[in-house]
Parts: structure tokens; C-alpha cells; sequence
């Protein structure tokens, strides 16, 4: 069975659509041994990509082949993940950091904004 790379990061739920996949191709966000690849790239078992999906950077390795959707809880059937510890860290320290940087001109932070700075810093005044 012959699978295309774009139908199996979709399909392994790296990407929501197969259009996004296919997207993150062209734009130069999946490698394989440091390359670019096409989206018609033909997947063969043993493969290790890196795939770039936002702010992380994902290294996969396919273990076998499949040619519709899974659900999520089988996709530790076909693929292995090989991403490193430091970048769910990072990517859990970005989302700490989300409140504490406030670009100039935006205008006063919302209510839930001001409460999850509050938080942030440890204001615990609560009678204002």
C-alpha cells in the first residue's frame, strides 16, 4: 500500500485537514534526513520526519501504514514520537509567559485578562 505524506499526517492527526498538511509541505514545515519533501512523497515504515506544527517541533516515525483517519487513540499504532522533552516544556513555558508580556496600544486588558495577571504575579487583593 502506497501512502501519500500529506494523507498520512493527516490521517495520523498531526495536521486537522489534509489541506493544512499539505500547506505545511509547500511551506518548507515537513523534512525528511533534513530535506523538504512533497506532498505526493510516497511514506514507507521506518521513516523519521520532522514536522514543524506551530511552535513545536514534532520528529515522528512511522510504524505502519494506513490509508483513512484514525481515531486518536490508535495513532500510537502507526507513528512513534520521537519529540524531544524540552519542546512540550517550551511549549508550556510560552504558555505561561501568554499574560505576562502586553503589547503597547491594545487597550486595557479584559477581566479575565486582568485576573489571569493578577495570578501571574500573585496580587491577591481582592477587596479592590
Amino acid at each position: 500500500m502506497a501512502v501519500r505524506i500529506d494523507k498520512y499526517l493527516w490521517a495520523v492527526r498531526i495536521f486537522k485537514t489534509r489541506s493544512m498538511a499539505a500547506d505545511a509541505i509547500k511551506g518548507g514545515k515537513v523534512k525528511f534526513l533534513g530535506d523538504n519533501v512533497k506532498a505526493s512523497k510516497e511514506v514507507k515504515i521506518g521513516e523519521e520526519y520532522t514536522v514543524q506544527v506551530g511552535e513545536i517541533k514534532k520528529t515522528i516515525k512511522v510504524t505502519a501504514l494506513l490509508d483513512s483517519r484514525v481515531a486518536a487513540k490508535l495513532v500510537p499504532d502507526y507513528l512513534q514520537d520521537l519529540t524531544p522533552e524540552e519542546e512540550y516544556k517550551s511549549i508550556d513555558r510560552l504558555k505561561e509567559f501568554r499574560f505576562v508580556y502586553r503589547p503597547r496600544g491594545l487597550g486595557r486588558p479584559s477581566k479575565k485578562e486582568r485576573r489571569d495577571i493578577e495570578e501571574w504575579f500573585g496580587d491577591s487583593d481582592e477587596n479592590t
